[in-house]
């Protein structure tokens, strides 16, 4: 049905089926709540449960993508037999509530649900089925996204050195496929050490379980162990993906990243960003920051850690500036974080 997928060799997390897929008018994603403990979907039956999912960190790093492209095949099930003078306002309705999920990244979103409006109205124009449509339209951008991604792994796989080690932070999504794809290719060994990423754990659970599957010696830490591992333990370099890279060099990830990147500047260890910066954000004050449930933090895994009346905050990500980075890795090479304009002199590759 589709042309050649390009999640072949990849951990199965990163299978296009267990990140998020509609059929028979339901999309259904992987839980990554509670992987690997738990292989666990959610099954939405309507957009907005979609959208819920995403707001509730069902899927995270790139999931929510793939999730809100399959959100709007859905949406076009949904509308199916209202009469065509609604349908069109519908999918509209439903690419801006899925885009605004989450706050951080709802420009990310919104590039991709808009596209999937367009490609239902266009199907509903002429005849055709939307929700089909739509779906086709969201497997061929996985296939795009995973094809700009192999890119970024590639150059990234390069600055690792054969033998060494690599700190990463949270859950990169394609980008830990696709260097795990480098280097099995050219042979690549390295040893990887993942920082567990309260209060979710996506480092430990995620990060450290696609590597582990593929074969590489990894080893978790806790958020608190990361100075005596680049001390002590040889680490050569610290990677994270970035959920937005703003034009300025700023990035923001995962809560905990600037901490992170701080400690491998005073160690003298290179810190490299991965992924594709909006053009639509010129720097950090451009950055929408999510603030989640405190009540997250005084929890893990379901079990309360703190007495009553004990109080916390709960800031999802954290902003890095361009001083602490040594490079930003994307799919036309390695760019000074000041010099990341230079990207954006040639036509940008449709990441989304």
């Amino acid at each position: 049905m589709f042309m050649t997928r390009c999640d072949e060799s990849m951990p199965f997390l990163l299978r296009y089926e267990n990140v998020a897929w509609y059929e028979d008018g339901a999309v259904r994603i992987l839980d990554r709540r509670v992987y690997p403990a738990e292989v666990r979907f959610a099954e939405c039956l309507t957009y907005q449960e979609v959208r819920q999912a995403v707001a509730d960190m069902v899927t995270q790093s790139a999931g929510p993508y793939t999730a809100v492209g399959m959100g709007m095949a859905l949406a076009a099930h949904q509308c199916r037999d209202m009469h065509s003078s609604r349908q069109s306002g519908f999918l509209k309705q439903a690419a801006g509530d899925l885009a605004h999920a989450r706050p951080t990244t709802a420009n990310r979103y919104g590039i991709i649900t808009n596209r999937c409006a367009e490609v239902g109205i266009q199907a509903l124009e002429e005849g055709k089925d939307a929700a089909q449509a739509i779906f086709a339209s969201t497997v061929e951008a996985l296939n795009r996204r995973y094809a700009v991604m192999q890119l970024v792994g590639d150059a990234l796989a390069e600055l690792i050195p054969q033998n060494g080690s690599v700190l990463t932070q949270c859950f990169g999504e394609t980008i830990v496929g696709t260097v795990i794809r480098a280097a099995l290719r050219n042979s690549k060994v390295f040893r990887v050490f993942c920082a567990e990423t309260r209060p979710y754990l996506q480092g430990a659970r995620l990060t450290a379980g696609c590597f582990a599957e593929m074969g590489f010696d990894t080893t978790v830490i806790t958020d608190n162990m990361a100075a005596y591992v680049m001390e002590r333990e040889g680490v050569d370099l610290f990677t994270s993906a970035a959920d937005t890279i703003a034009r300025d060099g700023h990035i923001a990830n995962k809560i905990g990243t600037f901490q992170l990147a701080i400690l491998a500047k005073h160690f003298g260890i290179p810190y490299f960003v991965t992924g594709i910066p909006d053009g639509d954000k010129p720097g950090a004050k451009d950055i929408v920051m999510e603030l989640r449930d405190p009540a997250q933090v005084l929890s893990c895994g379901g079990i309360s850690h703190t007495a009553p009346g004990v109080k916390a905050i709960y800031p999802s990500f954290d902003v890095t500036p361009p001083e602490l980075i040594s490079g930003i890795v994307t799919d036309r090479g390695v760019f000074p974080p000041d010099g990341l304009e230079q990207y954006f002199d040639g036509p940008v590759r449709t990441f989304y």
